[in-house]
Protein backbone atom coordinates (compact mmCIF):
# COMPACT_ATOMS: atom_id res chain seq x y z
CA UNK A 1 0.00 0.00 0.00
CA UNK A 2 1.40 3.43 -1.18
CA UNK A 3 2.16 6.42 1.49
CA UNK A 4 0.16 9.56 1.44
CA UNK A 5 2.53 12.16 0.51
CA UNK A 6 2.21 15.81 0.73
CA UNK A 7 4.80 17.86 -0.95
CA UNK A 8 4.77 21.66 1.00
CA UNK A 9 7.14 24.48 1.30
CA UNK A 10 7.21 27.21 4.19
CA UNK A 11 6.23 30.65 3.34
CA UNK A 12 9.05 33.35 2.61
CA UNK A 13 9.23 36.21 4.59
CA UNK A 14 8.64 38.21 1.93
CA UNK A 15 5.43 36.59 1.40
CA UNK A 16 3.60 39.76 1.50
CA UNK A 17 5.37 40.91 -2.24
CA UNK A 18 3.75 37.74 -3.77
CA UNK A 19 2.03 38.96 -7.15
CA UNK A 20 -1.70 39.42 -7.35
CA UNK A 21 -3.32 39.25 -10.58
CA UNK A 22 -7.35 39.30 -10.46
CA UNK A 23 -8.46 40.79 -7.33
CA UNK A 24 -7.49 43.98 -5.24
CA UNK A 25 -5.07 43.68 -2.71
CA UNK A 26 -6.79 43.55 0.51
CA UNK A 27 -4.57 45.23 3.64
CA UNK A 28 -1.10 43.83 4.33
CA UNK A 29 -0.26 40.21 4.42
CA UNK A 30 0.89 39.42 8.07
CA UNK A 31 3.69 36.99 7.49
CA UNK A 32 3.41 35.97 10.93
CA UNK A 33 0.16 34.86 11.00
CA UNK A 34 0.73 33.14 7.46
CA UNK A 35 3.46 30.97 8.67
CA UNK A 36 1.34 29.92 11.67
CA UNK A 37 -1.67 29.27 9.39
CA UNK A 38 0.79 26.92 7.22
CA UNK A 39 1.90 25.33 10.12
CA UNK A 40 -1.79 24.05 10.78
CA UNK A 41 -2.25 23.34 7.00
CA UNK A 42 0.27 21.16 7.72
CA UNK A 43 -0.71 19.55 10.95
CA UNK A 44 -3.73 19.00 9.37
CA UNK A 45 -2.25 16.98 7.09
CA UNK A 46 -0.69 15.28 9.06
CA UNK A 47 -3.39 14.03 11.57
CA UNK A 48 -5.24 13.25 8.76
CA UNK A 49 -2.31 10.54 7.80
CA UNK A 50 -0.18 12.54 5.50
CA UNK A 51 3.54 12.02 5.52
CA UNK A 52 4.84 15.75 4.66
CA UNK A 53 7.93 16.13 2.67
CA UNK A 54 9.25 19.81 2.70
CA UNK A 55 10.94 21.32 -0.39
CA UNK A 56 14.11 23.47 0.03
CA UNK A 57 12.81 27.09 0.60
CA UNK A 58 13.39 29.66 -1.62
CA UNK A 59 13.21 32.85 0.81
CA UNK A 60 13.49 35.34 -2.42
CA UNK A 61 11.09 34.19 -4.29
CA UNK A 62 6.98 36.00 -2.62
CA UNK A 63 4.90 33.07 -3.86
CA UNK A 64 7.21 30.37 -3.49
CA UNK A 65 4.73 28.37 -0.66
CA UNK A 66 2.60 28.01 -3.60
CA UNK A 67 4.31 25.29 -4.67
CA UNK A 68 1.28 23.45 -6.48
CA UNK A 69 2.35 25.70 -9.39
CA UNK A 70 5.54 24.08 -10.00
CA UNK A 71 4.99 20.30 -10.57
CA UNK A 72 1.88 18.44 -11.33
CA UNK A 73 2.67 14.29 -11.34
CA UNK A 74 0.30 11.48 -12.48
CA UNK A 75 1.87 7.88 -11.90
CA UNK A 76 5.43 7.79 -12.03
CA UNK A 77 5.88 11.13 -13.86
CA UNK A 78 5.97 14.45 -12.58
CA UNK A 79 6.08 17.56 -14.82
CA UNK A 80 8.31 20.44 -13.80
CA UNK A 81 6.52 23.64 -14.54
CA UNK A 82 7.63 26.59 -16.39
CA UNK A 83 5.15 29.58 -14.95
CA UNK A 84 3.78 31.90 -17.01
CA UNK A 85 4.95 34.45 -14.91
CA UNK A 86 8.74 34.69 -15.64
CA UNK A 87 9.17 35.91 -12.04
CA UNK A 88 8.14 32.72 -10.42
CA UNK A 89 10.56 30.44 -12.29
CA UNK A 90 13.00 30.88 -9.19
CA UNK A 91 10.62 29.03 -7.56
CA UNK A 92 11.45 25.44 -9.15
CA UNK A 93 14.52 25.45 -7.45
CA UNK A 94 14.55 21.78 -5.32
CA UNK A 95 11.25 20.81 -6.77
CA UNK A 96 13.15 18.30 -9.16
CA UNK A 97 15.30 16.89 -6.03
CA UNK A 98 12.43 16.49 -4.10
CA UNK A 99 10.25 14.66 -6.15
CA UNK A 100 12.87 12.11 -7.31
CA UNK A 101 13.50 11.07 -4.30
CA UNK A 102 10.60 9.38 -4.15
CA UNK A 103 10.90 7.36 -7.43
CA UNK A 104 9.33 9.83 -9.82
CA UNK A 105 10.94 11.00 -13.36
CA UNK A 106 10.96 14.50 -13.91
CA UNK A 107 9.87 15.94 -17.39
CA UNK A 108 10.30 19.65 -17.57
CA UNK A 109 8.00 21.85 -19.65
CA UNK A 110 10.28 23.73 -21.56
CA UNK A 111 10.12 26.61 -24.24
CA UNK A 112 7.68 28.64 -25.30
CA UNK A 113 5.44 26.07 -23.56
CA UNK A 114 3.86 27.71 -19.74
CA UNK A 115 2.13 25.59 -17.33
CA UNK A 116 1.12 26.80 -14.02
CA UNK A 117 -0.18 23.31 -11.84
CA UNK A 118 -2.56 25.70 -10.55
CA UNK A 119 -4.13 25.10 -13.97
CA UNK A 120 -4.24 21.60 -13.92
CA UNK A 121 -7.27 19.50 -12.25
CA UNK A 122 -6.85 15.48 -12.85
CA UNK A 123 -9.36 13.19 -12.02
CA UNK A 124 -9.56 9.63 -12.85
CA UNK A 125 -8.00 9.59 -16.55
CA UNK A 126 -9.31 13.00 -17.54
CA UNK A 127 -6.65 16.12 -17.13
CA UNK A 128 -8.37 19.20 -17.11
CA UNK A 129 -5.77 22.27 -18.67
CA UNK A 130 -6.65 25.72 -18.06
CA UNK A 131 -5.70 28.15 -20.37
CA UNK A 132 -5.15 31.88 -21.10
CA UNK A 133 -3.93 32.67 -17.55
CA UNK A 134 -0.43 31.39 -17.07
CA UNK A 135 -0.87 28.82 -19.07
CA UNK A 136 -0.48 27.93 -23.09
CA UNK A 137 -1.76 25.77 -25.47
CA UNK A 138 2.26 24.54 -26.00
CA UNK A 139 2.56 23.96 -22.06
CA UNK A 140 -0.52 21.75 -22.46
CA UNK A 141 1.00 19.88 -25.40
CA UNK A 142 4.00 18.92 -23.27
CA UNK A 143 2.00 18.16 -20.71
CA UNK A 144 0.41 15.53 -22.81
CA UNK A 145 3.17 14.22 -24.16
CA UNK A 146 4.61 13.76 -20.90
CA UNK A 147 1.96 11.74 -19.84
CA UNK A 148 1.82 9.98 -23.48
CA UNK A 149 0.81 6.15 -22.40
CA UNK A 150 -0.71 6.86 -18.96
CA UNK A 151 -4.04 6.55 -20.35
CA UNK A 152 -5.46 10.37 -19.10
CA UNK A 153 -7.27 12.35 -21.93
CA UNK A 154 -5.73 16.23 -21.44
CA UNK A 155 -8.57 18.57 -22.41
CA UNK A 156 -7.88 22.27 -22.26
CA UNK A 157 -10.64 24.44 -21.34
CA UNK A 158 -10.48 28.61 -21.22
CA UNK A 159 -9.63 30.37 -18.13
CA UNK A 160 -10.05 34.07 -18.29
CA UNK A 161 -11.53 35.54 -14.87
CA UNK A 162 -9.61 33.88 -12.24
CA UNK A 163 -5.71 33.59 -11.78
CA UNK A 164 -5.80 29.56 -12.34
CA UNK A 165 -8.41 26.94 -13.59
CA UNK A 166 -8.61 25.31 -9.54
CA UNK A 167 -8.97 29.03 -8.74
CA UNK A 168 -12.73 28.37 -9.94
CA UNK A 169 -13.08 25.06 -9.80
CA UNK A 170 -11.78 21.82 -8.35
CA UNK A 171 -13.36 17.96 -8.27
CA UNK A 172 -15.06 16.06 -5.48
CA UNK A 173 -14.07 12.38 -4.17
CA UNK A 174 -16.96 11.88 -6.90
CA UNK A 175 -15.73 13.44 -9.57
CA UNK A 176 -18.55 15.98 -9.35
CA UNK A 177 -16.72 19.49 -10.18
CA UNK A 178 -17.63 22.15 -8.18
CA UNK A 179 -17.25 25.82 -8.25
CA UNK A 180 -18.57 29.06 -8.39
CA UNK A 181 -20.38 29.97 -11.80
CA UNK A 182 -19.33 32.89 -12.11
CA UNK A 183 -16.04 32.79 -12.04
CA UNK A 184 -16.15 30.06 -14.27
CA UNK A 185 -15.74 30.10 -18.22
CA UNK A 186 -17.63 27.47 -19.48
CA UNK A 187 -19.90 25.43 -17.22
CA UNK A 188 -20.77 22.88 -20.45
CA UNK A 189 -16.86 21.66 -19.59
CA UNK A 190 -18.14 19.52 -16.87
CA UNK A 191 -21.12 17.07 -16.87
CA UNK A 192 -21.15 16.97 -13.48
CA UNK A 193 -20.93 20.67 -11.79
CA UNK A 194 -22.13 21.30 -8.25
CA UNK A 195 -22.30 25.36 -7.44
CA UNK A 196 -21.20 26.53 -4.14
CA UNK A 197 -22.17 29.62 -2.58
CA UNK A 198 -18.74 31.08 -1.39
CA UNK A 199 -16.01 31.53 -4.12
CA UNK A 200 -13.66 30.03 -1.58
CA UNK A 201 -15.87 27.25 -1.24
CA UNK A 202 -14.43 26.29 -4.69
CA UNK A 203 -11.54 24.67 -3.40
CA UNK A 204 -10.99 21.20 -1.90
CA UNK A 205 -7.85 18.95 -1.38
CA UNK A 206 -9.09 15.22 -1.24
CA UNK A 207 -7.44 13.60 2.08
CA UNK A 208 -8.75 10.04 0.99
CA UNK A 209 -12.22 8.48 1.13
CA UNK A 210 -14.56 11.38 1.04
CA UNK A 211 -12.51 13.40 3.35
CA UNK A 212 -11.79 16.58 2.00
CA UNK A 213 -10.06 19.44 3.17
CA UNK A 214 -11.33 23.20 2.77
CA UNK A 215 -10.50 26.84 3.91
CA UNK A 216 -12.77 28.47 7.00
CA UNK A 217 -13.65 31.34 4.88
CA UNK A 218 -16.39 28.56 3.08
CA UNK A 219 -18.69 27.86 6.14
CA UNK A 220 -21.62 27.54 4.12
CA UNK A 221 -19.92 25.39 1.41
CA UNK A 222 -18.74 23.15 4.16
CA UNK A 223 -22.44 22.75 5.58
CA UNK A 224 -23.29 21.80 2.03
CA UNK A 225 -20.61 19.08 1.55
CA UNK A 226 -21.05 17.84 5.15
CA UNK A 227 -24.79 17.30 4.44
CA UNK A 228 -23.74 14.83 0.74
CA UNK A 229 -21.89 12.74 3.18
CA UNK A 230 -18.49 14.14 3.16
CA UNK A 231 -16.01 14.47 5.84
CA UNK A 232 -14.98 18.22 6.11
CA UNK A 233 -11.87 20.02 8.02
CA UNK A 234 -11.54 23.35 7.51
CA UNK A 235 -8.42 25.56 7.88
CA UNK A 236 -7.50 29.56 8.10
CA UNK A 237 -5.66 30.58 4.89
CA UNK A 238 -6.92 34.08 5.13
CA UNK A 239 -3.36 35.46 4.50
CA UNK A 240 -2.58 33.32 1.35
CA UNK A 241 -6.06 33.96 0.61
CA UNK A 242 -4.82 38.07 0.25
CA UNK A 243 -2.66 36.68 -2.84
CA UNK A 244 -5.09 34.38 -4.72
CA UNK A 245 -4.01 31.69 -2.40
CA UNK A 246 -6.14 28.68 -1.75
CA UNK A 247 -5.99 25.36 -0.31
CA UNK A 248 -4.80 23.46 -3.43
CA UNK A 249 -1.75 25.88 -3.92
CA UNK A 250 0.09 24.82 -0.38
CA UNK A 251 0.61 21.14 -1.17
CA UNK A 252 1.08 18.65 -4.09
CA UNK A 253 -0.11 14.91 -3.26
CA UNK A 254 2.36 12.70 -4.02
CA UNK A 255 2.28 8.59 -4.16
CA UNK A 256 4.48 7.09 -1.84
Amino acid sequence: MHRRLALVRRPSPRLADGIVTHIERSGSVDAELALRQWQEYVDVLRRRGWSVVEAPPVDDCPDGVFIEDQVVVHGDVAVLCRSGAPERRGERAGVREAVEAHGYRVVEVEEPGTLDGGDVLKHGHVVWVGVGGRTNLAGVEQLRRAWDGHRVEVVPVPVSKVLHLKSAVTALPDGTVLGYPSLVDDLSAWPRFLAVPEESGAHVVLLGGMSVLMSASAPRTAQLLAARGHDVTTVDISEFEKLEGCVTCLSVRLRG
